[in-house]
């Protein structure tokens, strides 16, 4: 058995270096669609932290998306130095922030927003934190689209352009290499961060949920009160877990700022935040395989279904919009799966073991 596990752990990882190359020959657009589906990897895998561990419907979790995304769209980008001339000063050949500072100060900046969200929220549960902490994500869209006047710091609805690619050991991702005679395009080279930064977070978050600090967040998740009465802080790691997950969601922000060159504050809409709830709820709740499927399917089958979409708005004469075509297939699919596995395409084996003992 150990060794059929090898054997698949190994050609997994083969096909996961080999699929941005095999991508390239379709056409870039492909492998953006991959480097998207990782993103948003890594913020189902930050979010089941909140929600899928400890248990708590957060659905403002765009906001730390879009405070990882800004913090490394101003330090990268000429807005700052166009705007204050002390800076320009300051930094005279522009802000240029190196990939190793990037992911800490993102990290630590969307978990310290975490934080401040969770303080005020800890005596809510279920509908009422739900709509608490949708107010808090729509405040940090609401403040990032006016932030341009008296001083302008977030250049308001026209966001932010010209930010930088990032640069790894001299290598820019932002453009592409040749190896072996082989040409390596720009998102193939990010997709090997992306996937890099995704490996990270699974380990920390298996290593998260193995520890004592996980099994005291499935504590709260199940029953509050018996945790609370078993000794368990839960003031506390209510707060590590808003803190824990909103760190995910800040660095993936930031790498989504470098890979698009271009943020503004309708990329954080309420609806992302929804889907990211979508792909853990689809995926299967606390159960790290079935977040990741998740997140696969539901960020790339919104693209894919592009290809459907439009043979049948062709069909109806145009009669039909293309874009709600496609909402009306992710949802007609969604609801189908839902139905067919309700638990999520993968849910946890361990769901559900005591009852079926109790049963017995």
């Amino acid at each position: 058995m150990k060794q059929k596990q090898i054997i698949a752990f190994i050609a997994a990882a083969i096909g996961l270096l080999v699929l941005p190359l095999l991508l390239q020959g379709f056409g870039n657009a492909w492998v953006r669609i991959a480097d998207m589906a990782l993103l948003y990897v890594l913020l189902a895998l930050g979010l089941n932290i909140v929600v899928g561990y400890a248990g708590l419907l957060d659905l403002g979790y765009v906001a730390f998306f879009a405070i990882g995304a800004y913090m490394y769209g101003l330090l990268a980008s000429p807005h700052l130095t166009d705007t204050f001339p002390m800076i320009a000063a300051m930094f005279p050949d522009g802000m240029h922030a190196p990939l190793w500072i990037v992911i800490p100060v993102a990290a630590g900046l969307a978990g310290v927003f975490g934080v401040l969200l969770g303080a005020p929220t800890l005596r809510l549960r279920g509908d009422y934190l739900a709509i608490v902490t949708l107010g808090f994500g729509e405040i940090i869209r609401v403040f990032l689209n006016n932030l341009d006047h008296p001083v302008n710091i977030t250049n308001g609805p026209k966001g932010l352009n010209q930010i930088d690619s990032l640069t790894f050991f001299g290598l820019n991702l932002g453009k592409k290499i040749t190896v072996f005679d082989f040409e390596v395009a720009s998102v193939s080279l990010y997709y090997y961060l992306f996937l890099a930064l995704v490996l990270i977070s699974v380990v920390i978050s298996h290593r998260l949920q193995l520890s004592r600090v996980g099994r005291a967040w499935m504590a709260i998740r199940e029953d509050e009160i018996a945790a609370k009465a078993m000794g368990i802080n839960t003031t506390h790691l209510k707060l590590l877990a808003f803190g824990m997950g909103a760190t995910f969601g800040g660095v993936s922000g930031a790498m989504f700022a470098s890979f698009q060159g271009f943020i503004s504050p309708e990329s954080f809409s309420l609806m992302e935040s929804v889907m990211i709830v979508a792909m853990i709820v689809l995926g299967g709740i606390g159960h790290l395989p079935g977040v990741v499927l998740g997140a696969i399917l539901l960020s790339a089958l919104p693209e894919v279904l592009r290809y459907v979409a439009g043979p049948l708005q062709a069909m109806t004469d145009g009669r039909l919009d293309s874009a709600i075509l496609r909402q009306l297939l992710i949802a007609l699919a969604m609801i189908s799966i839902m139905l067919m596995r309700p638990r999520g395409l993968w849910p946890s084996p361990d769901h559900g073991k005591s009852l079926q003992n109790n049963k017995s």
